[in-house]
């Protein structure tokens, strides 16, 4: 039984990593290009680069804030950024053996393309952070697991679209460590809303007002709209999301009825839809 921030931490740091040295090196990375990948899906992959690797950006943000102070999620946050960082290392390698163009600065270049508007609204939210103090931390904890659910997703449907062997198992690799990831998130997003409701009503709030699929602000908006459209707009992508994200959200304290992401991925496939039959006009 999970009773305590400790308990998630140490069950989360029973269970071995995925992506060993040798599970690396066992991928058939010289088999890539003998398989044909959908020109569309590349777009998707760099930007799922991009977002593994600014992790590290979030990591230093939460460092910022009560959240990161606190010493379970201190410890989670370590290896979360560790692992996310690879993943995004390992995706690029699939696009070079894939055939992309060598791109042997991508992560300052994309560090370096964070908009301005970002970075200042990730100052006032640090701000804000420190007004409710420990308060906050249960919306960290939800935002990190709705995130993390939604990678997952995102993942698991480009395994399904994309149909490439060597991309398939590597995402399968990365999948287990993004779901270890949904553990701890949950988990403690469970324990802590169950202590307050203030904390409940405090994360319904930010969460129902605020949430945005992975990646808005840090990337351009036409790309998180791109990578939307392309993994989750057609039914099956959308009942993805509504199944295994929404309804796990719902599972938290004070969540029941929310349907914030449902309503916010719908949202972004109807702008990318009128976008384009304005364009066809």
């Amino acid at each position: 039984m999970l009773e305590t921030p400790q308990d998630v931490l140490n069950e989360y740091e029973r269970r071995p990593r995925a992506l060993t040295p040798a599970f690396v090196a066992a991928l058939p990375w010289d088999e890539v290009r003998k398989h044909p990948l959908d020109p569309r899906f590349i777009p998707v992959l760099r930007y799922m680069r991009d977002i593994e690797r600014f992790t590290e950006v979030y990591f230093e943000e939460l460092r910022r804030t009560p959240t990161g102070k606190e010493p379970a999620i201190r410890r989670f946050m370590e290896r979360w950024n560790q692992e996310e960082a690879q993943h995004g290392d390992l995706l690029q390698r699939f696009l070079s053996e894939a055939g992309c163009p060598a791109e042997p600065d991508w992560p300052m270049r994309a560090r370096a393309a964070i908009p301005l508007r970002y970075k200042v609204e990730s100052r006032l939210t640090t701000s804000l952070t420190k007004v409710f103090g420990k308060h906050f931390s249960p919306t960290h904890m939800v935002w990190g697991a709705i995130n993390e659910l939604s990678t997952l997703q995102g993942y698991r449907r480009l395994i399904e679209l994309a149909g490439h062997p060597v991309l398939t198992a590597l995402l399968r690799g990365i999948m287990q460590e993004e779901s270890i990831h949904v553990f701890f998130y949950f988990n403690i997003a469970r324990l802590q809303l169950e202590r307050s409701r203030f904390d409940q009503r405090l994360a319904r709030f930010i969460i129902r007002h605020y949430w945005a699929p992975v990646g808005t602000g840090i990337k351009p908006a036409q790309d998180t709209e791109l990578v939307v459209q392309t993994l989750f707009g057609d039914e099956a992508g959308r009942k993805a999301m509504e199944d295994h994200v929404n309804a796990r959200l719902e599972d938290l304290p004070g969540f029941s009825g929310v349907k914030t992401v449902t309503d916010k991925i719908n949202e972004y496939i109807q702008m990318v839809n009128v976008e384009n039959a304005n364009v066809a006009r």
